[in-house]
């Protein structure tokens, strides 16, 4: 899955996952509108931005992202 895919999937309420359901894409809505993309690991709650700085380019492969 590309980032807008992921994007859209998680905006229309489905679960996205990188390599294996212990690590769920998240997004925080912030009061101004903003988004924050998230990958959270549920074991511990740590997160890391789903792309890099850039917003392009994301902290995992396209193909180990899945919907479950």
């Amino acid at each position: 899955m590309n980032t807008q895919e992921i994007k859209q999937a998680v905006k229309e309420g489905k679960r996205v996952y990188l390599k294996n359901n212990n690590y769920q894409i998240k997004m925080h809505r912030y009061n101004n509108g903003g988004e924050q993309w998230l990958i959270t690991c549920l074991t511990n709650n740590h997160s890391i931005g789903l792309t890099w700085q850039d917003e392009v380019t994301l902290n995992g492969k396209e193909e180990d992202f899945y919907i479950d």
